[in-house]
């Protein structure tokens, strides 16, 4: 079955999220005064990423909303038992550094250029719809998508076959004529998978080890991988 869409993640995968979360985290807590409470921005980052994974799991589970799994990373991340309107504007500060370091990687903007002609294009993102609209809008990319579906409102997060189905119908595609390419290995490519999809692994610091799954080390492979899917019917990763 040909190929006829792509399907984005956008985090880490179009949009550097790590290098603006970096930067948003080290002008925030010297912005905080909180720049001694850890010993280095990456531990802190690390103890907000534990945080946030933590309290996806809860939302992806339906066990909390989506405003409560931001509140609860921030309580998680200060240890300080904040009221939601204190939660939240702790939130709102941070996600102003975040904000200012936000850029596309350098390969993103010309795969999607490069596809526009021959695919369709979309987006699925465990996040919420009015925040990803607008990052998309503010780096530039919003129209090169027909559709742009995110967990919060769908009610299923990635890997969960049914967040991948919802893509699939809103674009009247069967799974098997979508490729799906984001930056998580189980959570995009592997689910992707399992739920009928093609899946691309992007492999952008070249970790390697997953043989069974697609994988590309940069968006500009895309291109020629779609080439080689259409010349033979089989799709098979670029090293």
């Amino acid at each position: 079955m040909p190929t006829r869409a792509v399907l984005w993640d956008v985090d880490d995968t179009l949009f550097d999220y790590t290098g603006a979360d970096r930067a948003g985290m080290r002008n925030h807590l010297a912005a905080e005064g909180l720049d001694g409470m850890f010993p280095s921005v990456d531990e802190a980052l690390h103890r907000w990423r534990v945080q946030t994974d933590l309290h996806w799991a809860r939302f992806a589970a339906r066990d909390i909303d989506f405003l409560g799994q931001r509140r609860a990373r921030v309580r998680g991340f200060l240890g300080a038992d904040l009221d939601d309107s204190e939660a939240d504007s702790w939130f709102g500060r941070y996600v102003v550094h975040f904000e200012a370091g936000w850029s596309l990687f350098p390969d993103s903007l010309a795969a999607l250029e490069e596809l526009a002609a021959g695919y369709r294009q979309a987006v699925l993102s465990n996040s919420s719809l009015d925040y990803q609209n607008r990052k998309l809008r503010i780096l530039g990319v919003r129209d090169h998508f027909e559709a742009v579906l995110c967990a919060a409102e769908l009610g299923a997060s990635k890997p969960e076959a049914a967040a991948f189905h919802a893509a699939c119908d809103a674009l009247s595609l069967d799974p098997g004529e979508v490729l799906y390419v984001g930056n998580e290995p189980d959570i995009d490519a592997g689910g992707a998978v399992a739920a009928g999809l093609t899946g691309v692994w992007l492999d952008r610091d070249r970790v390697g080890g997953r043989p069974e799954l697609v994988r590309i080390t940069d968006l500009g492979q895309l291109a020629e991988l779609l080439r080689r899917d259409g010349r033979s019917g089989a799709l098979s990763g670029i090293e």
